[in-house]
């Protein structure tokens, strides 16, 4: 007898509750199932993005000078003197008098991939540059490839080399 009102009272219960079980259900199972199509594609992304970014001043550089009025074909070289530097959020916590904790904030993502919150990028900082070009007899065509090179890095006119290309 004991057995019996035992399975009732459960067959009652699974009926009332038979909705949220069934969302938990389907809820242990979504998380279960693999996610590595997505993670690669995110991840592949930045990567193909740094690369991109690091080529592309010297080669607008280059397509803009050539745009120059009598500067015909143009090379540009940039050497940096430090790559991009990345800043990231931290937190403080004063710890004593004089003695502060910083740690950086990380963020985690749906794939349990962690990163740190990047509070600012800082542009690479140049050397010099050397520009290569036809029209380079010319010196008002100089000084235009000198005055742009220097309004786009930073650089000051002393650090540009302007030549004549063979």
């Amino acid at each position: 007898m004991d057995w019996i009102t035992f399975r009732g009272k459960a067959v009652l219960w699974l009926k009332e509750y038979r909705y949220v079980l069934l969302v938990l259900a389907l809820g242990i199972v979504f998380m279960l199932l693999p996610q590595g199509g997505s993670e690669k594609k995110e991840e592949a992304v930045p990567q193909e993005q740094e690369v991109i970014s690091e080529v592309t001043l010297q080669e607008k550089l280059e397509e803009i000078l050539s745009q120059v009025q009598g500067a015909g074909k143009v090379r540009v070289l940039l050497s940096e003197a430090e790559g991009k530097e990345i800043q990231y959020q931290t937190d403080e916590e004063e710890r004593s008098q004089d003695a502060y904790q910083r740690d950086t904030v990380i963020l985690s993502d749906s794939g349990r991939n962690q990163s740190g919150l990047i509070k600012q990028i800082n542009p690479p900082k140049y050397l010099g540059a050397i520009i290569l070009c036809q029209g380079a007899d010319s010196a008002s065509v100089k000084l235009a490839l000198m005055e742009a090179v220097s309004n786009a890095t930073g650089l000051t006119t002393d650090r540009i080399s302007v030549m004549k290309m063979k």
